[in-house]
């Protein structure tokens, strides 16, 4: 596919894609989103630049093959739950911290684990499908 329109738009759709996935993948544990709805929306960016570039443009833009990124997601979710269990509580029981009073905890960890499976899920369903 060589459209000039969705080559133009994807340079603009990118960047604006991943900085609103950044915003709701924050926002996610206090209102609506978090790391599922946060990836898809970078992973459509990433589509939508990588669909009249190629394959080869697509990796070079994430040097990180997508199944890598799926591991580390999966990485993360899983020892965002390991700080309950070195306090005596349930696994997944989500800490918290307030450092400066800001308010940081596991369940970011867990969510960013999700962000990351979900883009490299998503990359590699798309990356056989892109022409190079």
């Amino acid at each position: 596919m060589n459209s000039l329109i969705l080559k133009t738009s994807g340079r603009v759709i990118l960047p604006l894609a991943i900085l609103f996935s950044v915003y709701v993948l924050f926002r996610g544990h206090n209102e609506p989103g978090g790391g599922f709805i946060g990836g898809l929306i970078a992973a459509a960016g990433l589509a939508v630049y990588a669909l009249p570039r190629g394959r080869s443009a697509l990796v070079g833009l994430i040097r990180v093959w997508p199944k890598v990124l799926i591991g580390g997601g999966l990485a993360l979710g899983l020892l965002s739950g390991l700080p309950a269990l070195l306090l005596d509580s349930p696994y997944l029981t989500h800490q918290w911290t307030f450092p400066g009073g800001l308010a940081v905890g596991t369940a970011l960890v867990f969510d960013v684990g999700v962000y990351l499976t979900v883009v490299g899920a998503v990359l590699t369903f798309l990356l056989p499908y892109l022409e190079d």
